[in-house]
């Protein structure tokens, strides 16, 4: 197959490969970039494309192919919050230097700290924490949406203080 020949196919499939990208990841944006990638992944590997084959089913394997290894290097980066008797501690990789007593103390400060912030604030900023989306909380709450921003905020706010006088100590 030509290079104008694939380029023509490929350019025909933008909107079935838009749509199949939206249904895997269900965000216009990451659906934009996956389809970014996998244009520019056949675009760059057209050479290996084996002639009389299906290009659809390749171009969409390819794309699912992606997908997944995005899903699972995302995976791998993240940070895993569990509960703990305090507060929410991030389970932090052991060469991260968070295993010294000095950083065992900050945890112990910013639980101090998240103890000592007023109920109507440090409820849904916990809640965020442990990954609510705001209109879940606004509904556990039975506040309004701007509510639990606000309350966020301030609670990010005071503890950034309180924090830092710890810093400073």
């Amino acid at each position: 197959m030509s290079n104008g020949t694939l380029q023509q196919q490929l350019l025909g499939l933008q909107d079935r490969l838009f749509s199949f990208a939206l249904s895997m990841t269900e965000n216009r944006e990451d659906a934009k970039d996956l389809l970014q990638e996998t244009t520019l992944r056949v675009l760059d590997n057209q050479d290996k494309f084996v002639a009389d084959t299906n290009f659809k089913a390749w171009v969409f394997t390819l794309m699912r192919n992606i997908f997944i290894n995005n899903y699972r290097k995302l995976v791998r980066e993240q940070r895993f919050v569990s509960p703990s008797d305090e507060l929410y501690q991030l389970n932090i990789p052991a060469d991260s230097g968070y295993s010294s007593p000095e950083s065992v103390l900050s945890i112990g400060e910013m639980n101090d700290a998240v103890k000592h912030l007023e109920e109507e604030i440090r409820a849904p900023f916990l809640m965020h924490v442990l990954g609510f989306k705001y209109y879940e909380i606004a509904e556990k709450l039975q506040i309004p949406i701007g509510t639990v921003k606000s309350r966020i905020f301030l609670a990010r706010k005071q503890l950034m203080v309180k924090l830092k006088e710890y810093n400073e100590a």
